[in-house]
């Protein structure tokens, strides 16, 4: 059913109404259309404009249309253009001439605006339950961890030891922003479009306000039309899904190095875990790779979205329809990824033999012969300097640091004394870490208590915010 044309006298073009169709990608925002159409409804009523028998049919014939579309019995056919006019079709179907009665007063520029936002709404804090669940998976590996000492790394070359507990709980702190992004954007998204009509408003007593708390929003919008224009709530949404994505494509490439036969570190399940057509004995972390590959494309849609806005003048433009496949995709992609990365997480085995081994491999004890004699009051740049001597003539007798004797130590500086021995052992050097967010045994754990409570925290926000949105979508 078109909602245009009685200006034209001709039909569009096969061509172009494949074009202009978009009800096969915006059929999903159904729920959300008529849940805003209810809040249209009301003020039209309250106003006057429809009268309270018309507005009683109208709001019988949403509801049947809620069931209809939730149950798949209301579908949209191949003569519906859009989402608003399947609906629509629904409603005259159902009601006769009054079901076009809802388009007083709204376009279809306010009204898509709207639903896609409570679609973004709804999702967005979906992603948010999902990240902490993420989160507290890495805190129970990491706790699990605490003790275990490991490699620390820059560069992908050794540097100091951490606790490998530490390692992982840094992925915690990286969710936590992200959750701290979708908080925020949910404030500034909490702006009504409904009410700004096509650009301009509306000559009809409505309300925005009204039709604003209604729905959830904590206020209308102050200018019609950026309301209508505005997809600022879309690309923010799709820069913190592709910062998701890419904190999830940092532990997919951290799982695929410590799952090779090289490092030996990571055991994952063999639930989490694919093999080869062709060699028998391969287990491959599938997940992880494609962990690492979903990223791409979620930035693909951030800048896809990007560009299309770049250079829109004035209020609508049918390019705003390019906004909606990116949101969606993205979308999907993390609600599909992150359970299987979760499952992954908490899962995985490491092999805490061969992380101590590797501990003081690669002169990674060399910092604190520095830091030892810096606590003797020896500048830090001759201490470095010093530091370095002791590597170089390792290297050239093929020892670690811990093998020097104490006169090769001596004849390096005059303060490496036979106690540098105390700080070069891989328990000596964690438990020398005593600043916040170290990776010392007793920092680590304080960071642990901290992040279960923040998490404990968010989930609990992030629950109450779920449970508002739905019972407002039930109304």
């Amino acid at each position: 059913m078109a909602l245009w044309g009685g200006r034209f006298s001709d039909a569009p073009a096969d061509a172009v109404f494949a074009l202009s169709r978009s009800v096969h990608f915006d059929w999903r925002l159904a729920p959300y259309d008529l849940r805003s159409s209810k809040a249209h409804l009301a003020v039209l009523e309250k106003s006057g404009i429809l009268s309270k028998e018309i507005a009683s049919s109208i709001r019988k014939a949403i509801g049947e249309l809620q069931s209809e579309v939730a149950s798949g019995k209301f579908l949209p056919i191949a003569a519906d253009e859009d989402v608003h006019s399947a609906l629509e079709r629904g409603l005259t179907e159902k009601l006769g001439e009054i079901g076009g009665s809802l388009r007083a007063g709204r376009s279809r520029n306010d009204q898509v605006a709207t639903d896609l936002k409570l679609f973004a709404i709804d999702h967005m804090l979906e992603i948010a339950r999902l990240i902490s669940e993420l989160q507290i998976a890495l805190m129970e590996k990491a706790a699990e961890y605490g003790d275990a000492p490991a490699p620390g790394f820059t560069h992908m070359q050794h540097a100091q030891p951490v606790l490998f507990g530490h390692e992982l709980a840094k992925h915690v702190h990286a969710f936590a922003r992200d959750i701290d992004r979708i908080m925020d954007w949910l404030e500034r998204t909490s702006v009504s479009p409904l009410g700004a009509g096509a650009l301009s408003g509306s000559s009809l007593p409505l309300s925005p306000e009204t039709t604003a708390s209604d729905l959830g929003f904590s206020t209308s919008a102050g200018n019609s039309i950026d309301a209508v224009s505005d997809r600022d709530f879309v690309a923010e949404a799709l820069f913190i899904l592709s910062l998701v994505g890419i904190h999830l494509s940092r532990i997919g490439e951290e799982w695929c190095l410590w799952a090779t036969t090289e490092f030996g570190w990571a055991h994952v399940a063999d639930a989490y875990s694919t093999g080869s057509s062709i060699m028998p004995q391969k287990k491959n972390p599938d997940m992880a790779e494609l962990a690492r590959g979903k990223a791409g494309r979620l930035v693909g849609n951030l800048t896809g979205v990007l560009t299309m806005l770049k250079g829109l003048p004035f209020a609508y433009n049918r390019d705003l329809q390019e906004d909606k496949e990116p949101l969606f995709d993205s979308i999907d992609t993390l609600l599909l990824v992150m359970p299987a990365i979760t499952g992954m997480v908490a899962t995985t085995s490491f092999d805490r033999r061969k992380m101590l081994a590797a501990t003081p491999l690669g002169f990674s004890l060399a910092t604190e012969i520095a830091d030892f004699l810096v606590r003797a009051h020896v500048p830090f740049a001759s201490a470095h300097e010093a530091a370095g001597k002791c590597v170089a003539l390792c290297e050239s007798q093929g020892i670690e640091l811990h093998q020097l004797t104490d006169e090769q130590f001596a004849s390096v500086h005059p303060q490496l004394t036979k106690d540098v021995r105390s700080v070069l052992t891989t328990e000596g050097a964690l438990a020398a870490r005593i600043t916040k967010g170290a990776s010392s045994p007793a920092a680590f754990a304080e960071q642990i208590k901290v992040l279960k409570k923040e998490n404990a925290d968010t989930a609990s926000v992030i629950a109450s915010k779920s449970k508002a949105f739905s019972e407002m979508m039930g109304q």
